[in-house]
C-alpha cells in the first residue's frame, strides 16, 4: 500500500464523481433512471443532498483506493483498462444484477447503473495507470 499514489487516487475519485454527475444528468441517463426508479426527479432538502453527495464521494474514494491497490505500482495502461472493464462489468455490474433481480428492478436501470460503474473503473484505470 506504500506504492499507492494518494493524489492519483483523489484525482480518480473526483473524476468518477464528475462522470456520475454527467451520467445521471438530464443530458444522458438521468430522466430514464428516475423513471425506472419509480418516479420523477425528487426534490429533497439540502441536508439530504449534502449527505448523498458526501457519502457517494467517500465511496468513490474507497473504490479508487482499492482499485489502485489491486492494480499495483506502475501498471501498463492496457492491463489497467482490462482490469477496469473486469471490475466494472464482471464484478460490480453483475453484483448489482443479483440485487436488482430480487428487488424487481428493470433491466434498463441495471444497464444504466452497471454502465456507469464500468465506465467508472475504466476511468480509474485511465487516471491511475499513467500516474508516476
Amino acid at each position: 500500500m506504500n506504492d499507492v499514489n494518494l493524489w492519483a487516487v483523489l484525482t480518480a475519485a473526483v473524476s468518477s464523481f464528475l462522470l456520475g454527475g454527467l451520467w445521471y444528468s438530464r443530458a444522458l441517463f438521468g430522466v430514464m433512471w428516475h423513471r425506472e426508479a419509480g418516479g420523477g426527479e425528487k426534490k429533497e432538502g439540502s441536508g439530504h443532498l449534502a449527505r448523498v453527495f458526501g457519502v457517494s464521494f467517500l465511496f468513490a474514494l474507497i473504490a479508487a483506493f482499492a482499485f489502485a491497490v489491486w492494480l499495483g505500482p506502475k501498471p501498463e495502461l492496457r492491463t489497467a483498462l482490462i482490469q477496469g472493464l473486469v471490475a466494472g462489468s464482471c464484478i460490480v455490474a453483475t453484483s448489482f444484477g443479483i440485487n436488482y433481480q430480487f428487488a424487481s428492478r428493470s433491466v434498463l436501470m441495471w444497464l444504466i447503473d452497471g454502465g456507469y460503474h464500468t465506465a467508472q473503473f475504466v476511468l480509474f484505470a485511465l487516471v491511475l495507470a499513467p500516474w508516476p
